[in-house]
């Protein structure tokens, strides 16, 4: 993805969230100097991934196929394991219309995906085999909202404003907006986006950036640079 064009997303996810009643914490607005100047404090920021991530997939058509998140809090993967502490993490995402994340699963997280506005969110859903892969031939058992929804591997649930599902690991996943762009919420357990998304096809979770122009925001994925995450 080219600087550019990341750039102009986050200032369009900006003023979305914006309208949507979503205020982000102060570390959201840092410039690039700003984090390497505060680094030495943001520990927890940095080992976290709090903060913007944007993301083509790797197919080079952020409109066809990717996803805007900020990552809001989260808790420590030695806490998950302990079973105690912070266990938690939270994101705010923008799912455009016909804007397609691609079918995954995760290892180890459970997430609540909440519509907080806009479109509808379609969500299509797969069960998994024996060894754990994609099995469109399985049910899928899902709970939205408190009540129990049992599927066919491939049935496709639509959530209006305020509506949310339970997606646990193992249950296969890919969704988009329909209507218009959807302000989405994630609540789940500890986030760990570089060893725990599973995807049916080879995709590329970050991207690979051209430097176009200057950069207005640091990505999680560079965290890196400020030798940390």
């Amino acid at each position: 993805m080219k600087r550019s064009e990341i750039n102009r997303i986050l200032e369009e996810a900006e003023a979305f969230f914006d309208r949507h009643g979503q205020k982000l914490p102060p570390f959201a607005w840092w410039t690039p100097d700003e984090w390497r100047k505060r680094r030495g404090e943001a520990g927890r920021l940095l080992s976290g991934r709090l903060g913007w991530d944007v993301t083509d997939y790797g197919r080079g058509d952020f409109g066809k196929c990717g996803l805007l998140l900020f990552t809001v809090r989260n808790g420590s993967l030695s806490d998950l394991k302990a079973g105690g502490g912070r266990v938690y993490a939270e994101k705010a995402m923008i799912v455009r219309d016909s804007q397609l994340t691609p079918m995954h699963t995760h290892v180890t997280k459970t997430e609540d995906i909440i519509n907080r506005g806009g479109g509808t969110l379609a969500i299509k859903l797969m069960g998994s085999d024996a060894a754990g892969r994609v099995d469109r031939a399985v049910p899928v058992t899902v709970e939205t909202d408190g009540f129990e929804r049992r599927l066919s591997g491939g049935d496709i649930i639509r959530l209006g404003p305020g509506e949310s599902v339970t997606l646990v690991p193992g249950v296969w996943h890919a969704f988009w907006g329909e209507g218009g762009d959807v302000f989405v919420g994630e609540v789940s357990t500890v986030n760990d986006d570089v060893t725990d998304n599973v995807f049916a096809e080879p995709v590329a979770r970050f991207p690979l950036i051209e430097e176009d122009v200057p950069s207005r925001r640091l990505l999680v994925s560079e965290y890196g640079v400020l030798g940390a995450a």
